[in-house]
């Protein structure tokens, strides 16, 4: 061969190279954007799922905070009772505010002037052992009746409490024996909640 035709022939088998190259680039590129358009579908699955999950915690908060699922609104100070009344006819439960220490039993219901008690029954006053602890009316602007409840559910006695303002001779109001909880409402509001003497009331420890 000549120096010409040899000059050729490594010419060609360069070139010959160069396309060999260049198709291997084009591959390899055209694979990696298939492999990133595939990642990014599953990362668009992926956060779908996490939506759908997310919705699930979201409803078992709601249904699990009273106040936010059913509109009642605490009064400051106070947590929540379930409270469950079994009478001859069947089962009522309720929902009540609660005064479980002793500075929420001394404030109990003074000053409450709304007499749905921000969707709550009532209030339940919950004592340690049985106990005969009067009550009286000082600072409380709205009428009131309370039923006072024994260790095993059963309800011991019941009165009316009339309004007192913030004096020191405001009556006080007992019971006719040894009670664990007493339960206020709005007066008259006993015989909506079924709560009379005959039933078992029975304070459930839960929130509502």
């Amino acid at each position: 061969m000549t120096i010409s035709r040899r000059a050729a022939i490594v010419i060609s088998a360069a070139i010959a190279v160069v396309v060999v190259v260049a198709v291997i680039v084009f591959t390899r590129d055209s694979g990696s954007s298939h492999q990133t358009s595939t990642a990014t579908s599953t990362s668009a699955a992926s956060t779908s799922a996490t939506s759908t999950t997310s919705t699930t915690p979201t409803e078992a908060s709601g249904a699990t905070s009273a106040p936010a699922s059913s509109g009642r609104t605490p009064l400051p100070g106070f947590s929540e009772t379930h409270l469950t009344v079994t009478t001859s006819k069947g089962t009522l439960m309720w929902c009540f505010l609660l005064a479980e220490t002793e500075a929420q039993h001394n404030r109990g219901l003074m000053q409450v002037t709304d007499p749905t008690l921000g969707g709550y029954d009532g209030m339940l006053f919950r004592f340690p052992q049985d106990t005969q602890v009067r009550f009286y009316m000082r600072n409380t602007p709205m009428p009131l009746s309370i039923a006072f409840v024994s260790s095993d559910g059963k309800v011991v006695s019941t009165t009316d409490m009339a309004p007192c303002a913030d004096r020191a001779d405001c009556p006080l109001y007992d019971a006719k024996g040894p009670y664990r909880t007493a339960i206020e409402v709005p007066q008259g509001g006993l015989s909506r909640l079924g709560i009379e003497p005959g039933v078992t009331v029975t304070d459930d420890h839960r929130t509502c």
